[in-house]
């Protein structure tokens, strides 16, 4: 069985169904009768009732809402003699013109509503973005041998409705991530508040705003610096309408954070080689910014910290109005408290993931570094909504998840170095597993 959250899908797998059993001799051209979807049916199909009708019998059995039967025989005034699937022989019915008209369509997709309390093999799920937790249950237990999810990454722009495809990021484990958030049942008042307050408080949520604003705060100022990056008018000119133009923006807002001079790098940068072979000169220096300053600036003892909210977003420094840096400023603390927030809960609740960052240590430095790292694991399982009690997730999928993912990674290490160290020390009692009380 075929499942689609949408009917207008359910139309369009059916007919592609039935013509793909025509075209492989499956079904034979003949008479048809037009079904209430628009869709055609004939001898040999598969079709699903779609009311009750106790007159429609024969002998026990009689006509139900969500019976698949197949087509025997199309008679003249459009009424069709019909037999329940999997039965060879006896138990025929006819369905009337107008029953057939109304309350028949083809049975090859149906939508997860319809699909309740069937049975089958095998189900083949087509799930769209906007599928709900519970239809998608229902759709991936109907099969007792298979059930087999197929997730839309794309779709023809007809810009109506959101799509995946609008995310290059976009992935069929995030869109799956995405439906499993999705609940279809009414939540209570309390419930929507709660979610809304939690939602709206995220640090994804938090993080989005904070990328958003530095964008259109830094905008004439990477502009601008890109114009005096040795490039040609027309280059700069190019490479600052370019679509890519946002995604170097946040490359060099990175940069930046990681200590670098911008000024003398990005000049050296367009020196390097020439751009006339390049299609798309922002993606270019978007490449070679991301590969010359994935590191901070410095090396060994003279590396510098990079200035990092949270220890995952870059911060968004230079000149820029005041009330641009007065927004940014307010979601670098919203974003600083909330993350406190999130790891004093998890410790307090001894969530399991919290056993992996090792004991809190005793004395004050050390709890200090300690904590200073469990922050960036906590800020990043709140920026990807991570649940599992594996402290960082699944292996990220997007580009900016896998930057992230290695900060976070490398503070995880740093924080059980701590607490290792600290146990190795000789007379040193074991360090009980407890919360960070407020003197932290």
């Amino acid at each position: 069985m075929l499942v689609a959250e949408t009917r207008d899908d359910v139309t369009t797998l059916n007919q592609r169904a039935r013509a793909d059993l025509i075209l492989d001799g499956t079904l034979k051209p003949g008479r048809e009768v037009e079904l209430n979807d628009g869709t055609t049916a004939g001898v040999g199909d598969t079709i699903i009732t779609r009311s009750n009708n106790r007159r429609l019998r024969n002998g026990k059995d009689w006509v139900r809402n969500g019976d698949a039967w197949s087509i025997t025989d199309v008679r003249d005034d459009g009424s069709v003699t019909v037999r329940k699937t999997g039965r060879r022989f006896g138990g025929s019915i006819v369905l009337p013109a107008a029953y057939v008209a109304d309350h028949v369509d083809l049975g090859y997709a149906v939508t997860a509503h319809r699909a309740q309390g069937v049975t089958v093999d095998t189900s083949h799920v087509l799930v769209e973005p906007t599928s709900t937790r519970e239809n998608f249950y229902v759709a991936m237990t109907r099969g007792k041998h298979a059930n087999r999810a197929y997730v839309i990454l794309d779709r023809a722009d007809d810009h109506v409705h959101p799509h995946p495809g609008d995310n290059p990021d976009a992935t069929g484990r995030s869109v799956l991530f995405g439906v499993l958030q999705h609940v279809g049942a009414e939540p209570s008042a309390h419930e929507t508040i709660t979610a809304e307050q939690e939602h709206w408080g995220s640090i994804a949520q938090l993080a989005a705003e904070y990328e958003t604003i530095a964008a259109a705060a830094q905008r004439d100022r990477w502009a601008r610096l890109i114009r005096s990056s040795g490039l040609s008018v027309e280059q700069a000119n190019a490479a600052i309408e370019s679509d890519a133009f946002g995604a170097l923006a946040a490359e060099l807002r990175r940069a930046e954070a990681n200590n670098h001079d911008l000024d003398r790098l990005l000049p050296r940068l367009v020196a390097a080689r020439g751009f006339e072979d390049a299609d798309d000169i922002a993606s270019v220096l978007h490449h070679r910014v991301a590969r010359t300053t994935a590191r901070s600036a410095g090396s060994g003892r003279t590396r510098k910290t990079p200035r990092l909210i949270a220890g995952l977003i870059p911060s968004a420094d230079g000149p820029m109005t005041e009330d641009m840096r007065h927004a940014l400023d307010e979601r670098r603390q919203l974003i600083e408290h909330r993350t406190t927030t999130v790891l004093d809960s998890a410790l307090t609740d001894q969530e399991p993931w919290t056993s992996a960052l090792g004991p809190v240590p005793e004395g004050e430095k050390e709890a200090r570094a300690w904590r200073r790292n469990a922050r960036v694991v906590a800020a990043y399982r709140d920026r990807y909504q991570i649940t599992s009690s594996r402290p960082l997730g699944p292996e990220p999928e997007s580009a900016a998840q896998k930057i992230d993912h290695a900060r976070a990674d490398a503070a995880l290490l740093r924080a059980q170095a701590i607490t290792k160290a600290q146990q190795a020390e000789p007379g040193r009692r074991p360090i009980a597993h407890e919360p960070i009380g407020p003197r932290l």
